[in-house]
């Protein structure tokens, strides 16, 4: 199985024993592969076995090892629960060298239920157009805001067909680029400088594990605002927080993160 070029090739996997998924991979400028996508992936592959009447709330994921982009990806789903109002899955993603992500993903069957919102959208943002655009990350595009240390607005670039499970998904896949900027940003040693060399650079870093509630599945074709800060770093880890946001206010996902960030020795 060859890498794939497009985030709709991402998503046509096989199965190929019972609850259990053969997928693509794809290649990314670091030579790694991308945690959202892993993430996004697993995501994907425990749908698979859920009625299209639940929707997916909430992900956790925790990052075992970094994958390679020239091997496809195993995902084993595991039904924990089949509830009238919940269903639960486990999936396990696997290459040759191992496990790489431990996923537990929830999914809610709709209900009417009252509704309030106690946060909003910062006022001090504004989509701007004519804002330069960089794609770190393909296939998504960002507007990053130069005013803010992460922060950015955010969308998937190529077509793929919308439901509410793929907007899920591919907002999943978008919600791993910034969290780790934010800790970065907040480390006593700045930012490293991403055009240097690594041998070059003074820490690395790396994902540890990941969660996203769901709010409102608006598409993640259109822009969306990413915003992100983090309370600081102790013991080589911190924590990024942060929320989704539609370009008309909505709400559409609280984001959190833990990422290990080393000096370099």
């Amino acid at each position: 199985m060859e890498a794939v070029g497009t985030f709709r090739e991402l998503f046509e996997m096989r199965e190929t024993d019972p609850d259990v998924w053969l997928a693509p991979n794809m290649h990314y400028p670091w030579g790694r592969v991308y945690g959202g996508q892993v993430a996004a992936q697993g995501l994907y592959a425990a749908a698979q076995t859920v009625e299209a009447a639940y929707l997916p709330h909430s992900i956790h994921v925790y990052f075992i090892r970094q994958g390679i982009s020239d091997e496809p990806i195993t995902y084993e789903v595991d039904r924990i629960r089949n509830g009238r109002s919940f269903v639960t899955r486990r999936v396990l993603a696997r290459q040759a060298s191992g496990v790489m992500l431990n996923l537990s993903v929830s999914f809610q069957r709709p209900e009417d239920e009252p509704e309030s919102l106690t946060i909003a959208m910062p006022d001090d943002v504004a989509f701007d157009p004519d804002a330069p655009e960089d794609s770190f990350v393909p296939p998504m595009v960002r507007k990053s805001d130069p005013e803010a240390r992460a922060r950015a607005w955010v969308r998937i670039g190529d077509d793929y067909t919308p439901s509410p499970l793929m907007e899920a998904v591919a907002h999943t896949f978008a919600s791993d680029d910034l969290p780790t900027e934010a800790v970065m940003y907040a480390h006593p040693l700045g930012r490293p400088d991403f055009s240097a060399p690594e041998s070059e650079r003074t820490y690395f870093g790396a994902s540890l594990d990941h969660a996203v509630w769901f709010h409102d599945l608006t598409p993640a074709s259109e822009w969306t605002l990413h915003d992100f800060r983090s309370s600081g770093v102790r013991g080589g880890r911190g924590v990024a927080q942060g929320d989704l946001w539609s370009s008309d206010g909505r709400h559409v996902a609280t984001v959190a993160q833990e990422v290990v960030l080393r000096v370099a020795r």
